[in-house]
């Protein structure tokens, strides 16, 4: 049980009591399980399946719907040149988990340390195993000098800024052994994580799983350009699975071997500075960033700060970026995230890309620590030039000019019939490799013919990587040209969330006991996210209550509400308990006073009070309810209170 980490009552989280009510109430499982589970495969039962689906409906509404953005479902197999092209190349992979072991080991001396100190000790629930493991390299309580204590808690601080070779440093550093063996332990390694398998009988095409959703929609951009009339900016959105082949799956749903994303590509001029038309509209909210400077000095405390100012002083790089940022803690607030454990953390230098110009990682904090659930990054043009330039596909957008320009540009002009019989095959990869050459080297190369009386061209495309030529093959002339348009490779900003880690997070984040009864456990899912909307509870097991109940479903299922019906034969204290962990937000009981006057009475799930009114007036208040059009507040001042059952509701 952790004692720093608290439910959204003030109590101490318990995660062995969280995961016995996810099992007991068949949220979710290892698959497989008759034949021994696999590990980072999770099945998901019926409460918890509604629940994703009911994420997934909010968020194309948040995104999709709102931002008229395009959405895409696309191939979930990935020729293998697709990934080369875009950096996932297989043959390599990230560093082997030596994140973990260096974190693994630091945290535990300095849990030895604060025993040694004589300070409170943090317990978290661990796999057995591991915690064997760790036993076994026991050797009691070691005080560390201040300086180390202090050095060792910015290190873990800092462990996701550094490379795979800063990794073997700190190991040597550090002396980070193997903690059952105790032997010494080699220099970390990249790995292939992506499942291969292959496209047809031949195993000439080898293809993998796709690690994300991006790839497919990077290469439909000119179908998405034209169905956008040309115009941009325009976001793709994609939701779908992905797959990761984890060497050590953990953490529940946290680090999984399949895993559903949705996937936002916002593709922008980058003239302007990509500023977004709608950017005014969220200046002024406020956000928890923790920027790079501030995790540098070894806090990991973030800042609230107005996202206005934040671009404005270029904390965020652009409007667009910012923009989304802010469209993310919305949709986070929406479907029920404690807000006091979601903050923006700014990725270090070490950790971005060399094409991205800003990226902040939306995290959610859990019983696990803070936890990566989206990431926002620029992408800049990455991603359609490497494709453009390795398929030749025109991956550009064009934008009318206004005014029409004459401009002069060095132009090769090629004798197609000398230059074929010498390039053979590379003539064509030639021919476009001085199209694409700049403006200054078309230049300085006519200059170099003319006094050298050939020179050399670097052309990645063919073997030699290089080709010579001279002026009775290609020469280059300025000409004059009228320009109407002016094109360009569009930039991207990606919003990536990890669907799995946000429903994990928000159910620890919904999870919390009542008050002097640990064992009443309650999930408070926000009514617009909750699988089911109400639970259905005639008050004894009576054929006379048949009518009513049967009208009421059909008045429930005309607003589309999702309802479960509890006739069983214990008191309506334990029904509305045992379904509080299903977090199901209301509950409606029928009972003798309804087969007199026909109303019936409604309760909320986490006050437990109740109202009553009739059949109309209750689904119409939880119909509001669920759309985000009211709360039990506002039902509770417009419709009478309800005392009767509320000795049976404690039960």
């Amino acid at each position: 049980m952790s004692t720093d980490y608290l439910t959204q009552k003030g109590q101490a989280f318990d995660r062995a009591a969280f995961e016995s009510l996810l099992r007991r109430k068949v949220f979710l499982w290892q698959s497989f399980e008759p034949y021994g589970s696999v590990k980072g495969l999770f099945d998901y039962g019926p409460p918890l399946e509604q629940l994703e689906s009911q994420v997934i409906q909010i968020w194309r509404d948040h995104f999709i719907r709102s931002e008229k953005m395009m959405a895409l479902k696309c191939s979930m197999l990935t020729p293998y040149e697709v990934l080369k092209t875009s950096g996932h190349d297989p043959k390599t992979g990230e560093i082997l988990r030596s994140d973990h072991l260096i974190g693994d080991v630091l945290e535990a001396r300095l849990k030895s340390d604060k025993e040694a100190r004589g300070e409170k000790i943090e317990e978290k629930e661990e796999d057995p195993k591991k915690k064997k493991k760790q036993a076994k390299a026991a050797k009691g309580a070691v005080k560390l000098d201040d300086a180390v204590r202090k050095e060792y808690e910015h290190t873990l601080a800092m462990l996701d800024d550094f490379t795979g070779e800063g990794m073997g440093e700190l190991i040597k550093k550090y002396d980070i052994r193997n903690p059952t063996s105790g032997n010494e332990v080699e220099p970390p390694v990249s790995v292939n994580l992506m499942f291969q398998t292959q496209i047809g009988a031949s195993s000439n095409s080898p293809a993998f799983l796709r690690p994300e959703t991006a790839q497919g929609q990077f290469l439909s951009f000119q179908k998405l350009l034209e169905y956008s009339d040309g115009q941009l900016p325009f976001a793709s959105a994609s939701i779908g699975y992905s797959f990761r082949n984890e060497l050590s799956p953990r953490a529940g749903l946290l680090r999984v071997r399949e895993f559903l994303m949705a996937e936002i590509e916002h593709f922008v001029d980058p003239e302007g500075g990509k500023a977004h038309p709608k950017f005014h509209t969220v200046a002024d909210v406020k956000l928890p960033l923790l920027n790079r400077k501030t995790q540098s000095s070894g806090s990991t405390k973030p800042e609230m700060v107005a996202i206005g100012e934040a671009v404005k002083t270029k904390l965020v790089d652009n409007e667009t970026l910012g923009y989304f940022l802010v469209r993310i803690y919305q949709f986070m607030e929406k479907i029920g995230i404690d807000m006091n454990k979601l903050r923006f953390r700014q990725h270090m230098e070490n950790e971005m890309a060399h094409y991205a110009s800003d990226c902040w990682d939306c995290e959610l904090l859990n019983s696990y620590g803070w936890t990566e659930c989206v990431g926002c990054a620029d992408r800049s043009a990455y991603d359609l030039s490497v494709h453009e330039k390795a398929t030749g596909t025109n991956l550009r957008a064009r934008e009318q000019l206004k005014n029409p320009q004459t401009i002069e540009e060095w132009v090769p002009v090629i004798d197609k019939k000398k230059a074929g019989p010498k390039f053979k095959k590379d003539a064509k990869a030639i021919e476009n490799a001085l199209e694409a050459l700049s403006q200054d080297l078309k230049e300085k190369l006519q200059i170099t013919m003319e006094s050298e009386g050939k020179a050399e061209v670097p052309v990645e495309e063919i073997a030699a990587g290089k080709v010579e030529i001279d002026l009775s093959i290609v020469k280059f002339e300025k000409q004059k040209k009228t320009i109407t348009f002016r094109e360009f490779v569009p930039n991207v900003i990606e919003p990536s969330f990890g669907i799995g880690r946000i429903l994990y997070s928000l159910m620890e984040h919904s999870y919390w006991t009542r008050e002097n009864d640990e064992a009443r456990s309650v999930l408070s899912f926000s009514p617009v996210v909750a699988p089911i909307k109400v639970l259905v509870c005639p008050l004894q097991k009576d054929p006379k209550f048949g009518p009513l109940i049967a009208k009421l479903e059909e008045a429930l299922d005309n607003k589309s509400i999702s309802f479960k019906i509890d006739q069983t034969g214990v008191s309506i204290g334990k029904r509305y308990s045992r379904n509080d962990e299903l977090g199901i937000p209301f509950g409606i009981t029928v009972d003798y006073e309804a087969l007199d006057d026909g109303t019936l009475t409604l309760r909320d799930r986490d006050s437990t009070k109740q109202v009553r009114a009739s059949q109309a007036d209750i689904v119409k208040a939880v119909s509001r309810m669920v759309k985000g059009k009211e709360t039990w507040a506002d039902v509770v001042a417009r419709l009478p209170a309800f005392e009767g059952q509320e000795k049976e509701t404690a039960e």
